[in-house]
């Protein structure tokens, strides 16, 4: 979405987010073999299962899943050339899916049953009314107050943007917050004369995506989950899930706030 709006690619995000990424990944592993060393150690038989996994017995069909590994490659080739190619990303994603739907000759209407139709719809009606309240101005006053808290300090005004972008995210799904922030960081570049915003689309980026790990619902990948540990007797709930995981995503924004100075200081 930043994407879109911005015109940046798929490189710039990995070329000035991914450094950042690695190092809280490395900690956060760290920090979840010392959480649960000793519950892995207080159940052996729980260790037993996992170290004897087989992804190869889960596997049905060899065929589809070469075809599969062919189009994603394709598809992650097209994103990282998508300025060199003149392709929109989403485009690319559209694309890999119709390949992929007709070399596997799946059925069409099978595969049309399998979308979210219900997400696709409450997309569509978000943007409407992200461009209504847009139209309103209420993007623009909302822009004028964080100008005036800020007096215009672009550094001050991303580590604003990452610390709430984060906090929502971790209560709202971080899809609709970046649908609602995009316009106010473009008003706010516009009111306060800045010409290069790219400092606050990264601290947005990061900001949403990382604040979105701090609950259950931040995500939908958390959703889905908690989901697929549910049907397999695993409950975990929305307390149990925060207890660790928002201590974690608390760090995660702190350790981007180092990084986000950083980057000011040397771009």
């Amino acid at each position: 979405m930043i994407s879109g709006f911005t015109g940046m690619g798929f490189m710039d995000f990995v070329i000035n987010l991914a450094p950042v990424v690695v190092v809280i990944y490395i900690i956060t592993l760290l920090i979840f073999k010392v959480i649960f060393k000793e519950y892995m150690l207080t159940f052996p038989i729980l260790r037993e299962r996992i170290m004897g996994l087989n992804a190869a017995d889960e596997l049905k069909d060899s065929a589809l899943l070469v075809k599969c590994m062919l189009v994603l490659s394709l598809t992650m080739l097209g994103f990282i050339l998508h300025q060199q190619i003149k392709l929109e990303p989403a485009f690319i994603a559209v694309l890999g899916a119709v390949i992929l739907q007709i070399i596997s000759k799946n059925n069409l209407l099978d595969s049309l049953r399998c979308v979210e139709w219900q997400v696709i719809i409450f997309f569509v009606s978000l943007f409407i009314m992200v461009g209504a309240l847009d139209k309103l101005n209420a993007f623009e006053s909302l822009a004028k107050l964080s100008l005036d808290i800020t007096d215009g300090n672009m550094l001050a005004a991303g580590l604003i943007i990452l610390w709430f972008s984060a906090i929502a995210s971790a209560f709202v799904d971080n899809i609709p917050f970046v649908a609602a922030m995009i316009p106010l960081i473009q008003d706010m570049g516009r009111l306060g004369g800045m010409t290069d915003l790219t400092l606050l689309w990264w601290s947005l980026s990061l900001g949403s995506c990382l604040g979105g790990n701090g609950t259950a619902i931040g995500a939908s990948a958390n959703i889905v989950v908690i989901g697929m540990a549910e049907k397999r007797g695993v409950d975990i709930s929305f307390i149990g899930f925060m207890k660790v995981a928002f201590p974690l995503m608390l760090l995660s924004i702190l350790i981007s706030t180092g990084y986000i100075i950083l980057w000011n200081t040397f771009h």
